[in-house]
């Protein structure tokens, strides 16, 4: 599975996409994960998992929630809000 980060969340994973070969049941544990994976911070000092709690979430395109699954999902996209229009 690819994970694309964008924004913030790109910021404080220092990448803006990875490879996930083991890829758990659901996206909230998808996400604990790769916040442990990246202990890294924003310039604004805040970490993967905190950026986390603002996004909104693509599974393949279809905006999901922590408890959705995984199961057949090719992307997950993690979209922190933007700024502007």
């Amino acid at each position: 599975m690819e994970i694309h980060y964008f924004a913030a969340a790109r910021a404080a994973a220092g990448t803006d996409r990875e490879q996930v070969a083991d890829v758990p049941a659901t996206l909230g544990e998808l996400l604990d994960a790769r916040a442990a994976a990246h202990p890294g911070t924003t310039d604004a000092g805040m970490t993967l998992g905190d950026v986390f709690g603002r996004c909104t979430f693509l599974i393949d395109g279809r905006n999901s929630g922590r408890t959705d699954a995984l199961s057949g999902a090719a992307r997950v996209d993690v979209l922190p809000p933007f700024a502007g229009g």
